[in-house]
């Protein structure tokens, strides 16, 4: 009699816990399964867009005259590709520190930078904290993802992945820098730079770098030639965030921000 209590109490105990526990073992059954699904969708979706044309960056004809020198260029986008190896190493290390600083860590997507950008976002009741990878810029970049959505940018992080098992850091980085838009009408680093300092960019020194990388993220807003008011906190920020990471020292940082934001635009032939 004891040993049928005892027994029925224990199939009682064992349905309890199964039910207890039942309900959240299905739950993470259907949240794990709905992921991988969403993870399958869009990682076939990036599988449908050419890679070669991330590397392909249409440039303005250059017509030559007889001595050899520029006389005009044709139509095309505003644009003067140059290696990476032809760019400031100022420059480079400005761009990593404000868009991407654990670009050399990750496969495509920074997830400590999401959770930060959301957590920051979330503190400051805005989404104004920028996110996205440098592999994922040149992703929206190159190729036609779509407009400003959850969808497009859960295809932007699987086309990013693709890039970044396609090409090389080095790579992705020149690629970068020739193709991000600086503003008044003019792509990558080196055309911004002949545009705004009539310089090359592997000239550039600190205060003109960290003022071009201030640019990416809001180009036409402060525009130097326009806003350089703008354009100098733009660049004072990205002069601190270096500070803080100990790419530069702070005095370097001072003597960078003290030079007057001035523009030598040279209008391109």
């Amino acid at each position: 009699m004891k040993l049928s209590a005892r027994l029925r109490s224990r199939i009682k105990k064992s349905r309890h816990s199964l039910f207890r526990y039942g309900w959240k073992i299905t739950l993470l059954a259907i949240v794990v399964g709905s992921g991988a699904a969403i993870f399958l969708f869009y990682g076939a979706w990036a599988q449908t867009f050419d890679m070669k044309k991330v590397g392909e960056m249409p440039e303005r004809n250059t017509v030559y005259d007889v001595d050899g020198k520029i006389y005009s260029r044709l139509a095309g986008a505003n644009r003067l590709k140059v290696s990476l190896s032809e760019v400031s190493p100022l420059f480079v290390e400005a761009v990593l520190t404000r868009e991407d600083v654990r670009f050399y860590d990750h496969k495509g997507v920074d997830w400590r930078g999401i959770l930060r950008a959301l957590g920051h976002d979330i503190g400051s009741g805005s989404a104004k904290e920028g996110a996205s990878s440098i592999t994922q810029q040149l992703a929206r970049n190159s190729l036609p993802l779509g407009g400003r959505t959850l969808s497009r940018k859960l295809l932007e992080a699987m086309v990013a992945f693709r890039i970044e098992r396609q090409f090389t850091k080095q790579q992705i980085l020149e690629l970068y820098v020739n193709r991000i838009y600086f503003g008044t009408g003019c792509y990558g680093v080196e055309t911004a730079s002949q545009l705004y300092f009539g310089k090359s960019a592997s000239k550039l020194n600190l205060s003109e770098a960290a003022l071009l990388a201030g640019l990416i993220r809001s180009p036409n807003r402060f525009s130097p030639l326009k806003n350089p008011e703008g354009a100098a906190m733009q660049r004072n920020a990205v002069l601190d965030r270096m500070v803080a990471l100990k790419s530069i020292s702070p005095a370097q940082a001072e003597e960078a921000k003290r030079i007057k934001v001035t523009t030598h635009p040279k209008r391109l032939p």
